[in-house]
């Protein structure tokens, strides 16, 4: 058995981040580091990654990271107006993907792949609130490499409300009315200088017929 078939032995540290209108359970060595530094450098070497490009104020531009999409056959994604068609599954994601679904009884049939190169790479304000995600979708996010901070703030407002490090091998779980009431980012950090690649899970829910 490979490296990329093994996870942590030790059970992950929990913490439920209180919000308001929130459910954030983020689990610190969910993987553990030797595994993680496997699948970081089998996802980085192995993905057939791609820089869309974005209308912003008529402007073209491509997105700050590279990206990638798996799924389940005929699960597209789409968001910020492009239209992601999937990636059969890799015998490391589809295996990471029935670890999630064991621990978090939910069923997820799509992972959107980010690849922040350094710290210029970055997302900015967002909900993960598509129609396709259903009412109140559960967003498992996996880190793996360079350690970066993530914000929140409630919708409607400017200023940074909370934040945490994500570190490598962690997992933080997004669901109930979270992307309801709350948007986040990956700003950018001058400091960083070494990749890292992000992993969200979720669960596209069929287009109602007419």
């Amino acid at each position: 058995m490979s490296r990329s078939d093994v996870f942590a032995a030790e059970p992950s540290r929990d913490t439920v981040i209180a919000l308001p209108d929130a459910l954030l359970d983020y689990r610190v060595g969910w993987v553990d580091g030797e595994t993680a530094d496997v699948w970081l450098r089998e996802l980085i070497e192995s993905t057939p990654w791609s820089q869309p490009e974005i209308r912003i104020y008529g402007r073209l531009l491509p997105v700050p990271r590279l990206v990638a999409w798996y799924g389940d056959a005929g699960v597209g994604y789409r968001y910020s107006g492009l239209q992601h068609e999937p990636l059969p599954w890799t015998p490391l994601l589809h295996g990471v993907r029935e670890r999630l679904e064991k621990e978090t009884g939910q069923r997820f049939n799509g992972v959107l792949l980010n690849l922040y190169r350094d710290g210029r790479d970055a997302m900015g304000w967002h909900s993960d609130d598509e129609a396709e995600l259903g009412e109140c979708p559960t967003v498992a996010s996996l880190s793996l490499g360079a350690e970066r901070r993530f914000d929140l703030r409630r919708k409607g407002s400017g200023p940074i409300q909370h934040s945490l490090v994500l570190s490598h091998g962690s997992l933080l779980v997004m669901s109930g009315a979270t992307q309801h009431h709350w948007q986040h980012q990956i700003a950018r950090a001058s400091k960083v200088l070494q990749p890292r690649v992000n992993l969200t899970f979720r669960l596209i829910q069929p287009r109602p017929t007419r």
